[in-house]
């Protein structure tokens, strides 16, 4: 089994940044894929970032088309924490944000095993 606890969600303003953190335990050898997900109100949860990689920057990454070029996914695998920067916020990407863990990282949420409780990050316009 494996753990996920997320943290760093908040309210800010549109235009700012936030972190999210996500702290694994457990069976961590197992999961070799990181991935983000929200889920805003009245909306399926979708995703919005993933990677394989293990250390300081990710082997590779995808990111959903909304936040290529604002968000981005890293490891520390040392601590066993993922983390999400986010810059340049805007009021859509308000929504709960949920981290992940699974045999590998990529856009597909069945493809993961291990889910946290999630974070609200609110942006306000």
């Amino acid at each position: 089994q494996v753990k996920l606890v997320e943290s760093g969600g908040g309210l800010v303003q549109a235009g700012g940044s936030l972190r999210l953190s996500c702290a694994a335990s457990g069976r961590t050898s197992t999961t070799k894929g990181m991935g983000w997900f929200r889920q805003a109100p009245g909306k399926e949860r979708e995703f919005v970032a993933a990677t394989s990689g293990k250390g300081g920057s990710a082997y590779y990454a995808y990111y959903a088309g909304s936040v290529k070029g604002r968000f981005t996914i890293s490891t520390d695998s040392a601590k066993n924490l993922c983390y999400l920067q986010m810059n340049v916020l805007k009021p859509e990407d308000t929504a709960v944000y949920y981290c992940a863990a699974g045999p590998r990282g990529n856009y597909d949420r069945d493809d993961y095993d291990y889910w946290g409780q999630g974070t609200q990050v609110t942006v306000s316009s």
